[in-house]
């Protein structure tokens, strides 16, 4: 089994930034995709960024420019570094990731931005 553990949320103020942080656990096979996703209240949950196993990126518009999604040497470690953020960026931030034998979730941390 594979589990998912978020990070990094927070309340920030309008313009500030935060780091999210995901780390994968249990039998990770090969990783296919791993991404953030974020859900407001009242609002569907969409997609924020995701990056492919072979390192390409994809950002929905209203976050291009300001977040950047990545990894870094820890094993099975997505990262989420937001920037300028925005009140209509209050959310509860998700944690996907697909690999050679399923589709995971993580349990979602908080980002409220309020000044």
């Amino acid at each position: 089994q594979v589990q998912l553990v978020e990070s990094g949320g927070g309340l920030v103020q309008p313009g500030g930034s935060l780091r999210l942080s995901c780390a994968a656990s249990g039998s990770v096979s090969t990783i296919l995709t791993m991404g953030w996703y974020r859900q407001a209240p009242g609002k569907q949950r969409e997609l924020v960024a995701i990056v492919t196993r072979g390192g390409a990126t994809n950002y929905a518009d209203s976050v291009k420019g300001r977040f950047a999604i990545s990894g870094d040497n820890a094993k099975n470690t997505v990262y989420l570094r937001m920037n300028s953020l925005k009140p209509e960026d209050t959310a509860v931030y998700y944690c996907n990731m697909r690999d050679f034998n399923g589709l995971f979730w993580g349990p979602g941390t908080q980002v409220t931005v309020s000044a």
